[in-house]
């Protein structure tokens, strides 16, 4: 048997690679109508109920799954990334996970968050016949403070100040078994699993300078600097790491302030690149990376679209009206004819304090999903865990990018996961969003 990485995984959890048909799977799973019907993924559940299974059951899981029409007993040794053509971002649903929030609590440790988004992979829907799913990671690399614990609700624990030169983050990483499998071995095990789902997959980073520290060995961390060249080819070169690791997506924070645009809105702190600067980084990270397919999304565009085209983007977000149908369908046709690049849609973003309600979020959905003509001209979307998996009512989006904070009440990673979302409100919704996607996916 060959050592692939999600053999590897499977070792390093003293289970064999040996896989057998999922049932549990079979009982929930939901499909696309119509021609789509190979499309399969569970629906009607609550997040614990897929995040509390074993690593094995999981991947078999998602071999059942399959769109095939056999049963692979083994995982195979090559996967490849879902084909949508070299420009697919410019037509992709984004679905942000916060993989920190959903990763494992035990006592005020937060670990194996690449763990929980290889579980909670078979409750996402694969991609539709004209475009991609992508799962946006939102984080992957240690955070400033606190990385590796949970604190209290009301306590700093940011996912937006990042260090680099530092390997990855203890919140994600299970580091307790990397003798047997080690960090970039993880993250490619996630993504050879994304990709057998029929899902493209990214991450989120950070541009504003004073939230970006460099570690050095045996010394502090010190402070990143946009006008250090060392510090910017050590900043191209870590994302080159993680795009030769399969991901082909990066979105990026702050994305419409570079050069100093519209900094009246800004909210970040520090410099950000100037404009030939980013055209330089999205450049050498595609060149260095030898991908073709990489896509980069930008938070945020304005109607000088040409500008973030320019840059190297294929996606903006938040520029198109999401609670208008017609809105979003008449920037659709306005844009079917520009393949490379497109103002994006969102049911909600990083920012999102909660109290929308479910019926909004639906028809939010429903728009970003069906606001065309032809699907072929789709617009770029975007949406977080939480329009798919609705949070506790005393949390949102924007909180848990913020802080890190354990919903166990025994210490468990289990307690957490049943206490970060909803209970039977939030099944029904996740049915009903199983439901619209199972009208999308055949398009």
């Amino acid at each position: 048997m060959i050592d692939i990485p999600v053999n590897k995984l499977l070792k390093a959890y003293n289970e064999t690679p040996d896989l057998n048909y999922d049932y549990w799977s079979e009982k929930r799973k939901y499909r696309a109508l119509d021609g789509g019907n190979l499309k399969q993924w569970i629906s009607d559940v609550l997040p614990y109920e897929v995040l509390e299974r074993s690593i094995k059951e999981s991947i078999s899981s998602i071999v059942s799954l399959c769109e095939c029409t056999s049963f692979y007993n083994n995982f195979p040794e090559t996967i490849l990334t879902p084909d949508y053509g070299d420009t697919w971002g410019r037509f992709a649903n984004y679905i942000e996970i916060n993989n920190r929030a959903i990763a494992e609590m035990h006592g005020n440790r937060c670990s194996n968050g690449i763990i929980s988004a290889i579980k909670i992979l078979p409750a996402i829907p694969p991609s539709a016949k004209s475009w991609a799913n992508c799962i946006i990671l939102s984080q992957i690399f240690p955070n400033i403070y606190g990385d590796g614990y949970n604190k209290a609700p009301w306590e700093e624990n940011s996912i937006y100040g990042i260090k680099v030169n530092s390997g990855y983050s203890e919140n994600i990483i299970n580091f307790s078994i990397i003798d047997n499998i080690t960090p970039e071995e993880q993250f490619i095990a996630f993504n050879d699993l994304a990709h057998f789902r029929g899902l493209k997959t990214g991450f989120r980073t950070i541009i504003s300078e004073d939230q970006i520290k460099i570690a050095l060995p045996d010394k502090e961390d010190i402070p990143f600097k946009w006008e250090n060249p060392e510090h910017v080819e050590l900043y191209i070169n870590e994302h080159v790491k993680l795009i030769k690791m399969g991901f082909e997506a990066i979105f990026i924070d702050s994305a419409k302030h570079v050069g100093n645009y519209d900094m009246g809105n800004y909210t970040g702190v520090g410099r950000l690149p100037d404009y030939p600067q980013m055209q330089y980084i999205t450049n050498e990270i595609r060149k260095r990376s030898g991908s073709t397919t990489l896509c980069f999304v930008g938070e945020k565009s304005s109607e000088d679209f040409n500008r973030y085209k320019e840059m190297g983007l294929n996606a903006g977000t938040a520029f198109v009206p999401v609670d208008n149908f017609d809105t979003v369908k008449y920037w659709s046709d306005r844009f079917k004819y520009e393949r490379s690049f497109a103002p994006g849609v969102e049911v909600s973003n990083d920012n999102d304090t909660g109290g929308t309600k479910y019926e909004e979020r639906l028809q939010r959905i429903k728009n970003c999903l069906f606001g065309f003509d032809i699907p072929s001209d789709k617009l770029p979307s975007f949406m977080q865990m939480d329009d798919i998996f609705p949070l506790r009512y005393d949390t949102n989006t924007h909180h848990l990018m913020l802080s890190n904070p354990s919903y166990s009440t025994d210490g468990t990673p289990e307690s957490h996961w049943e206490n970060l979302f909803t209970k039977d409100d939030g099944k029904y919704y996740n049915h009903l969003v199983g439901e619209i996607f199972a009208y999308a996916l055949f398009l």
